[in-house]
């Protein structure tokens, strides 16, 4: 696929932003962000490390120099900054790392899936067939699921972090948000009215959701409370994110999040109800996305569970077979409405 162009942006406290486009997977696009002005030249994110990622992101930054007439090349980059612990932002970081010889920076809570990244695939890999079994998928799919889960990740190694991002640290005119929700450790990274959202905050997908029973500080109740924390700092003239268009009103796209989330919950509840009986997630998730196959089922069963998981948490949900949850070891829950 033929990339986007490189975009150049400034924020009123004078940093040139500077987005770089890289196919994280195929036909799937994914934004880095090299920062000049912010003390040291820093890049935030370095695409997934799959396929042609980092020569993109590579060929990107040298495209400062000879489109921008920026006196940069990729040895000036001396601190590399990972908004969250995701495989399509960090993937590449070992890659960049070699080529650059910059300091790595992220949140304490995502620091372990850079500097053990091997043990955190395989607690990872447990964690999600605990909960595809507990949400009813059957042994066939699950294997599949796992299979799809491991398959992007193999290729990803360990590095060395030494910068912690900490919301009471600002660093060189950045200030770091920690947002968790979609990923536990997302940080937002504020530049005067410019804000690197990541993927807290797209333009036109609302963030895929998973569900705190895989992994702490994901789920539905964190990422609507980390919106609210966005929603309430003023003066944010522009949003970038990971993917997707550039937001000029990011205060309006937040509203349009919560509504969609509101609906999704809307339609669990719905879903239960044209049952007229306890379902599990499996179920729920097949009522609200009959057509999708291969990854996306993966993607739908976890964004199901977060659903489930608030409502449940909210008192709205009861697990219905309680006998059985209590006699077998990790039997699929069905949830009935309150």
């Amino acid at each position: 696929m033929s990339l986007p162009a490189i975009e150049r942006f400034e924020s009123d406290t004078g940093v040139r932003i500077y987005r770089i486009p890289a196919e994280a997977f195929p036909n799937f696009i994914v934004y880095c962000y090299v920062l000049i002005g912010a003390g040291v030249p820093t890049l935030v994110d370095t695409g997934s490390g799959y396929g042609n990622s980092n020569e993109q992101v590579l060929a990107g930054i040298r495209a400062l120099k000879t489109d921008f007439g920026e006196a940069i090349t990729e040895k000036d980059i001396q601190r590399i900054l990972i908004s969250h612990g995701h495989i399509d932002h960090f993937g590449g970081v070992a890659f960049m790392v070699e080529q650059t010889g910059a300091a790595v920076g992220i949140h304490e809570i995502d620091r372990r899936v850079l500097t053990n990244y091997e043990e955190r695939v395989i607690v990872a890999t447990k964690d999600l067939r605990v909960y595809l079994e507990r949400a009813g998928v059957s042994e066939g799919l699950r294997a599949r699921v796992i299979e799809m889960y491991g398959f992007s990740k193999k290729h990803v190694n360990s590095v060395k972090v030494s910068i912690n991002l900490q919301e009471e640290t600002p660093l060189d005119g950045m200030t770091f948000i920690h947002t968790p929700g979609h990923c536990p450790g997302q940080v937002c990274i504020r530049l005067g009215d410019t804000l690197l959202a990541a993927d807290h905050i797209l333009a036109r997908t609302t963030p895929h959701q998973a569900p705190e029973s895989i992994t702490h500080y994901t789920g539905l109740g964190h990422y609507l409370d980390s919106l609210q924390k966005i929603a309430r700092m003023d003066g944010i003239r522009l949003s970038l994110g990971g993917h997707e268009e550039p937001l000029h009103d990011v205060y309006e796209r937040i509203v349009g999040i919560r509504a969609s989330h509101q609906r999704k919950l809307d339609r669990v509840i719905d879903a239960i109800n044209v049952a007229g009986k306890p379902l599990t997630i499996s179920e729920i998730s097949k009522h609200m996305y009959p057509d999708i196959h291969g990854y996306d089922v993966l993607l739908a069963l976890e964004e199901v569970g977060a659903h489930v998981e608030y409502l449940y948490e909210h008192g709205h949900l009861a697990v219905d077979n309680l006998d059985e949850v209590e006699r077998e070891n990790n039997p699929a829950l069905q949830y009935g409405l309150v």
